[in-house]
């Protein structure tokens, strides 16, 4: 029939030219030159000796890890709370500040693309340059140990992530509800409350929610830094050599993590 459209031609096989088969050649072997020019510079100070005997240091040490001490589980309960604490504190101090930067960063919700939204862009990625365990480094040189430390640490951490991905929510919602709602007569802050906000809502919650299943991972170290949490009786089992804590205490924390792997899934779903 004739209204219907014509197939599409089968596409041609076409041998490369010869140049294009150098240089692609050429492109493989400088690819497997700076290969080994980075494997040399990276293992030039390497101590083989070391590696060849770690099988057998490896094994010697599961023996001294197994069995876990469980004996230890009651010392490891307020630790755990801590680690849950600083997780869940440390995410919604990030979300006050992060949801006001994602809409100073959002391009159709800044007040002004020259200035303001450079400055919040500028606060997002500070915030994700830095890793949490070094915020926190540097917050326990300046609060002191404790768990504050830790939960400004996730914050500073979480901002920038959590900005970003807001802001880019922001960057996609329906205009036409917008425009809907800005014809009624409406003014800016009803514009965002009545068409920009019930759009972004879904998204925001979950990525409030996978942010603290990311933080709680990330919080069970902070304590190797002397920030709070089971990370202190994990680096303190450690220097103490007590191998079968150390075991017990990756299980806490696997164990933690699966849960709340688990709690933000479910929770995920019923948000979205």
């Amino acid at each position: 029939m004739s209204g219907l459209p014509a197939p599409d031609p089968a596409p041609l096989w076409r041998r490369r030219s010869a140049l294009a088969e150098l240089v692609r050649w050429t492109g493989w072997l400088l690819l497997v030159l700076l290969f080994v020019v980075c494997w040399e510079l990276m293992t030039r100070e390497q101590i083989w000796a070391f590696v060849w005997d770690a099988p057998r240091q490896a094994g010697d040490l599961f023996q001294r890890m197994v069995p876990p001490r469980w004996s230890y589980l009651d010392q490891l309960w307020r630790p755990l709370w801590d680690t849950l604490n600083i997780a869940t504190l440390g995410t919604l101090l990030a979300l006050a500040i992060a949801v006001p930067v994602g809409f100073l960063a959002a391009r159709n919700t800044t007040p002004s693309r020259w200035l303001v939204r450079p400055l919040a862009l500028f606060v997002i990625v500070a915030s994700r340059s830095v890793n949490s365990l070094i915020w926190a480094l540097l917050l326990v040189t300046i609060l002191g140990p404790g768990l504050l430390a830790g939960v400004i640490a996730i914050a500073l951490r979480s901002i920038g992530f959590i900005g970003k991905l807001l802001y880019e929510a922001i960057e996609e919602i329906d205009p036409r509800q917008v425009e809907a709602v800005r014809a009624t007569g409406a003014g800016g802050a009803q514009v965002l409350d009545y068409a920009v906000v019930p759009q972004i809502l879904p998204a925001l919650a979950g990525i409030a929610v996978f942010r603290w299943d990311i933080n709680i991972r990330e919080s069970t170290v902070l304590g190797l830094v002397g920030a709070g949490g089971i990370g202190l009786q994990l680096k303190a089992s450690v220097d103490t050599l007590a191998w079968p804590q150390v075991t017990l205490i990756f299980l806490v924390i696997l164990a933690t993590v699966v849960v709340s792997e688990w709690v933000s899934s479910r929770v995920r779903h019923a948000l979205i």
